[in-house]
């Protein structure tokens, strides 16, 4: 349940400058890919990690949402070691986007009333809900940053019913960051990172 940012494909062709249209694109687009390519998938499972690094990467603000993870742990860090970090962070995502994809084929999706956002607002959250006639339905929240400069936005959290993916992950590795560090944490993303996708019930 931790998180499909499902996002979409080329970033020159997408539209960032609304949350509630790039939401609503990202995940039309996303969601019609993993339809249309399950032989491949069914195949490889491991190839969802491609279809998340091509489709959902380029509108994940993983860098913001790494920062935001280490907190204060940020103080006095060595900048490679923050930079190793953010890297295996990526990496990570990746994976974990790619097995909780395992989970969708052919879902309908509800997309929240589009709402007026105020020019110098920068965060704003986006619910939707996953409608699976096999599964309880899911509701999803996108928290979404806004770029200054560019106008742009991106996604940096998502909440699964109720369960912040930032929140979680923060309180988990906080303790050992304080304990052990930060590269013994990224250790710890890289080998998550390479795990093989796996469908429910098989090895």
């Amino acid at each position: 349940m931790l998180a499909i940012f499902s996002f979409s494909s080329p970033a020159a062709e997408m539209d960032s400058s609304n949350p509630y249209q790039l939401i609503h694109a990202v995940a039309d687009k996303t969601f019609q890919r993993l339809k249309s390519e399950q032989p491949k998938i069914q195949a490889d499972p491991n190839y969802l990690k491609t279809i998340v690094d091509e489709e959902m990467m380029p509108y994940v603000n993983y860098q913001y949402a790494a920062l935001k993870l280490l907190g204060p742990n940020l103080r006095g860090a060595d900048k490679k070691q923050v930079a190793e970090f953010i890297d295996e962070f990526r990496a990570y995502l990746i994976t974990n986007y790619a097995q909780v994809l395992t989970q969708y084929t052919d879902q309908t999706i509800q997309f929240a009333p589009e709402k007026n956002i105020a020019a110098d607002t920068r965060i704003v959250s986006i619910p939707l809900e996953i409608v699976d006639n096999q599964r309880p339905n899911i509701k999803l929240e996108f928290t979404l940053l806004k770029n200054n400069k560019t106008g742009e936005w991106k996604a940096y959290d998502m909440v699964a019913e109720g369960i912040s993916l930032l929140s979680s992950k923060q309180s988990e590795w906080n303790s050992k960051i304080r304990q052990e560090g930060i590269p013994a944490v990224s250790q710890e993303l890289a080998q998550l990172a390479k795990k093989d996708i796996v469908f429910e019930g098989k090895k």
